[in-house]
């Protein structure tokens, strides 16, 4: 039994380290997005509203070191809408982000990370009723943050889960919302 117990414990401190410590990586997520404040209001009988769709993210980074890196993204937020007898109101929204990523490792393939950085936004509003009809485009500059869990499946490929805030996306016509995106993502190191 101790025979047994030195050579698991051996086997584990002699496993490769699959994480890189620096270098450019790319990537994509996919996952849900939830305009939180979009469905306020449409609390009237006859009215559906959903503030809820799929969204994606591609990125672009460079890890500096175990513990920090850069990233820029581009993400669809996907679409909101609330429908009613008299039409529809609805608004898609994307963002280009760039986040500094502060990173804890647990162990040489698992690693837990914070997020923070800033997003450009810009969410176009639509109207479709029997009344009127119109659109609008608003864009704003914001705080994004977020925190979520790395593992390290080879040395160049990683699977990430995370959750992510992008604070007061919309503007002066279109409502503001803070929008968050449960996700789970692919990168690839080179």
């Amino acid at each position: 039994m101790r025979h047994l117990l030195a050579l698991i414990t051996a086997s584990v401190l002699a496993l490769p380290a699959f994480a890189q410590d620096t270098g450019l990586y790319v990537g994509g997520h996919l996952g849900q997005s939830n305009a939180k404040d979009s469905c306020d209001g449409f609390t009237v009988p006859g009215v559906s509203c959903d503030d809820k769709d799929t969204a994606w993210r591609l990125l672009g980074g460079y890890q500096f070191n175990r513990n920090f890196a850069v990233e820029g993204a581009y993400t669809d937020l996907g679409e909101f809408a609330a429908t009613g007898p008299g039409g529809t109101a609805a608004a898609e929204a994307t963002a280009l982000e760039l986040v500094g990523l502060g990173m804890f490792p647990l162990s040489n393939t698992l690693s837990l990370y914070g997020k923070a950085g800033v997003y450009r936004g810009e969410v176009e509003g639509r109207l479709d009723s029997t009344l009127v009809s119109g659109s609008t485009k608003d864009t704003n500059t914001d705080l994004t943050f977020g925190a979520g869990v790395k593992f390290d499946m080879t040395r160049n490929v990683a699977l990430r889960a995370e959750w992510q805030r992008y604070q007061d996306m919309g503007g002066d016509d279109t409502t503001e919302s803070d929008v968050d995106v449960l996700s789970v993502g692919v990168l690839y190191r080179f």
